[in-house]
């Protein structure tokens, strides 16, 4: 393996070895393809019967529904496909796997019929199962040795992500908005499949990385996760803390309550097929079901807790507190999937006419040239180093370019022959991404600074910047009539929610799997690990749950009550972490 690993960083791009360019490219294409089909999905299930590009209606309650758990079970999908390629397959094989059934089920939603749909969505969460955890510890094996110039390779391939899902978003929905659903679906389909090519062409280059299943799963973070210190070891000596049958029967359980939950709310509101039709007192089967499955979780984590020493027992909960934290952000945050998205297409003021027209059309031209010139001079550096060794390889991702910027270019065309333009709804999903990639190395710097702020501080700011984001959203639809289905509020609104949304997002996201890697004993990481997706998997069904509500209180109340929910919550929460600080710092015994 250590053979494999020189040969690899014997070709270098950018001071990493080529392989890792290839997994960025892999990762690119599938956020393209995965980000570009997500942002499509709540405009196509809520668009109009009747129009130029005519959607299903539905009520926005039932697409959230569907589009909540999709997103939950898109995190809980990767703690199986992780242990498939641990045990059976092996991270490159799982990543070829996980390619190709993706890339079927964006094939599948081309059809638009609601039979594809469902099966689609279903591939996609088996494939993303596979893919997700896998490409991630290629690159952990990659750099075994090597851990000094891990966080920049993960740097690095965070650029592919963000890459990817920013002109995924772009083109997917710029061709779904102004051609044809289709034709979005489509478009994530092809470079899926030109990803999984690319990358099955150029396999031979990373030897035997990858192919033999290890013992123990890395996480895709840039800290060796599996280092104990002696102090732990110490401490655990005679109490390893092995599963005992009861806590095995309480997993179980909860995973099958949950799973339950998760398919039969969009089954009841969308099919009115209801697999959970009971009640007790109040409680309908669904609530009876979840409540039941948390409680059978909450006592299975607090036994297993009880039973470490002192030291291993405090640094568990605290990485339960974050946990928690975790749950609170994703279900506001990732309203981007859904509410946002709405409140884009339905109450923003997104025609331009004139001289704002031409300024917007520059600004699109610059993020959209500016970028993907970037990225072509990445590939033309890879190709140098490797057209000899994976030359078909090369030639398809040369294909998939051209091809990209065939549609830049006919995309600028397009919009600078018109007089007056209107921004896509889904144009502002990649404000995110271009937020990161714009303030990611400053906050970075922040980290390093001795300025740093402690783990708690840092949940705290983020949960605080999330919930001013929102704010930003409450004072745009103040004026908008209690019951309005649509408005015309600036947006300017929406993009400065979405730039306070990155920065909470830049404080949160790095920092709750690297605490965990810090915090927790390795004999324990795949264990915690599955707990930490658990908690984001929470979060996004939640946020379906909570968007779905939007209609209700708008009727009710107004949309400004809507986004203020999301307001206070998360700000109150922040506040909480904050207090929280010297007694989460005591519970981490040092560890920064």
């Amino acid at each position: 393996m250590n053979t494999d690993i020189e040969n690899l960083f014997k070709d270098k791009v950018i001071g990493h070895p080529s392989g890792l360019f290839v997994l960025f490219f892999t990762e690119m294409w599938e956020r393209f393809s995965f980000y570009g089909m997500r942002i499509l999905l709540v405009l196509f299930l809520t668009a109009p019967l009747i129009g130029d590009n005519p959607g299903w209606e539905w009520p926005r309650e039932q697409a959230l529904a569907l589009i909540g758990t999709y997103a939950s079970l898109l995190y809980l999908t990767p703690i199986v496909g992780g242990w498939v390629a641990d045990k059976i397959t092996g991270y490159k094989w799982a990543v070829v796997i996980g390619c190709f059934i993706m890339m079927l089920g964006h094939a599948s939603m081309v059809f638009e019929t609601q039979f594809s749909l469902y099966l689609g969505l279903a591939l996609l969460v088996i494939g993303t199962g596979f893919f997700k955890p896998n490409v991630t510890s290629m690159i952990s094996e990659m750099y075994k040795g090597k851990e000094s110039k891990k966080d920049g390779a993960y740097t690095i391939f965070y650029m592919g992500v963000n890459a990817g899902a920013f002109f995924g978003m772009m083109l997917c929905g710029y061709l779904a908005e102004n051609i044809g659903w289709s034709w979005g679906f489509g478009l994530a389909g092809i470079f899926m499949f030109l990803g999984m090519l690319q990358f099955w062409l150029a396999k031979g280059l990373f030897g035997s990385i990858g192919e033999k299943p290890s013992k123990i799963h890395e996480v895709e973070i840039p800290q060796n996760i599996n280092e104990v210190s002696p102090v732990e070891e110490n401490q655990s000596e005679g109490k390893l803390n092995p599963f005992t049958g009861l806590d095995k029967i309480l997993i179980v359980l909860s995973a099958i309550g949950g799973v339950l939950y998760l398919f039969n709310d969009p089954m009841s509101k969308i099919g009115n097929i209801n697999i959970l039709d009971f009640k007790i007192g109040s409680l309908d089967g669904s609530n009876v079901t979840i409540l039941t499955a948390l409680v059978l979780f909450l006592y299975l984590i607090i036994t297993r807790i009880s039973r470490y020493t002192k030291v291993v027992r405090d640094k568990i909960i605290a990485v339960s507190v974050f946990g928690i934290f975790t749950v609170f952000f994703f279900a506001a945050f990732e309203q981007s999937l859904g509410s946002m998205t709405i409140f884009a297409r339905d109450y923003t003021g997104r025609a331009l006419s004139g001289s704002s027209a031409m300024v917007f059309k520059i600004i699109d031209l610059i993020l959209t040239v500016g970028p993907l010139a970037i990225i072509t001079w990445v590939l033309y550096l890879l190709f140098k180093k490797t057209y000899s060794k994976i030359p078909l390889s090369n030639i398809i991702l040369a294909l998939a370019f051209i091809s990209l910027w065939g549609i830049v270019v006919w995309k600028v065309n397009r919009e600078f022959s018109k007089d007056a333009t209107e921004v896509g709804a889904s144009w502002f999903g990649i404000l995110n991404s271009f937020f990161i990639i714009t303030l990611a190395p400053l906050f970075s710097k922040w980290w390093e600074s001795k300025y740093n702020p402690s783990a708690a501080m840092k949940y705290g700011l983020g949960l605080i910047l999330l919930g001013l984001g929102f704010g930003v959203l409450v004072m745009g639809t103040m004026g908008i009539e209690q019951g309005a289905k649509t408005a015309s509020v600036s947006m300017f609104f929406l993009i400065f929610a979405y730039l306070f949304h990155t920065m909470g997002e830049l404080c949160i996201s790095p920092v709750g799997l690297s605490y965990l890697s810090k915090l927790v004993p390795g004999r324990m990481i795949g264990f915690m690990f599955g707990i930490w997706y658990l908690a984001i998997a929470i979060g996004q069904k939640a946020a379906g749950t909570m968007g779905g509500m939007i209609d209700k209180i708008t009727e009710e109340y107004s949309l400004s009550t809507f986004f203020l929910i999301f307001t206070l919550v998360p700000i109150v929460v922040g506040l909480i972490s904050i207090v929280l600080n010297p007694l989460l710092k005591k519970l981490m015994h040092g560890v920064k």
